[in-house]
C-alpha cells in the first residue's frame, strides 16, 4: 500500500471552502484512494472553525472517511522535542504543528500542507512534506 498522507488543517480548509482549487483536488484524490489521514489536533481545529451547528455536523460526518492516526505519550514527547530543537535554532513553530509532525513521523505518513512551518519541522524530523 502507498504511504498514508496526513492532511493538514490548511488543506482541509481549502478542500471544504474552495473545491475548485488544485489542493482540493489533491485532497479529494487522497480520500478516494484511501490514503488520506487525520489526527486529533486537526479534527479539533476543523471543528473549532465551524460557523454553525449544521456545518460542524457535516464536518464530523465528512471527516469519518480518512484513516485516524492516534497519538500516545511518545508522540507528545517527540512533539515537545521538535519544538525545543527548533527553538534552540531561533525558530518558533506552533505546538499544533509539532504534534502533527510527530504523528506523521510515528506513523510513517507524509504531510500535505500549505503551512510553511512544516519546512522547518522537516529539517529536524523524519518527515516528508507534500505540496500541491
Amino acid at each position: 500500500m502507498s504511504r498514508m498522507v496526513l492532511i493538514d488543517t490548511s488543506c482541509w480548509i481549502e478542500y471544504f471552502n474552495r473545491p475548485g482549487e488544485k489542493i482540493a483536488d489533491r485532497v479529494r484524490a487522497l480520500v478516494r484512494d484511501d490514503r488520506a489521514a487525520l489526527t486529533g489536533i486537526i479534527l479539533s481545529e476543523l471543528l473549532q472553525g465551524a460557523r454553525t451547528i449544521e456545518e460542524a455536523s457535516e464536518l464530523r460526518l465528512a471527516l469519518e472517511a480518512p484513516v485516524f492516526l492516534e497519538s500516545d505519550r511518545k508522540v507528545y514527547v517527540r512533539a515537545g522535542e521538535l519544538g525545543f530543537e527548533l527553538r534552540q535554532q531561533g525558530i518558533t513553530v506552533p505546538l499544533t504543528d509539532c504534534i502533527i509532525a510527530a504523528v506523521a513521523e510515528a506513523d510513517g505518513a507524509s504531510v500535505l500542507t500549505l503551512d510553511g512551518h512544516f519546512e522547518h519541522l522537516a529539517r529536524v524530523a523524519s518527515l516528508q512534506i507534500e505540496r500541491d
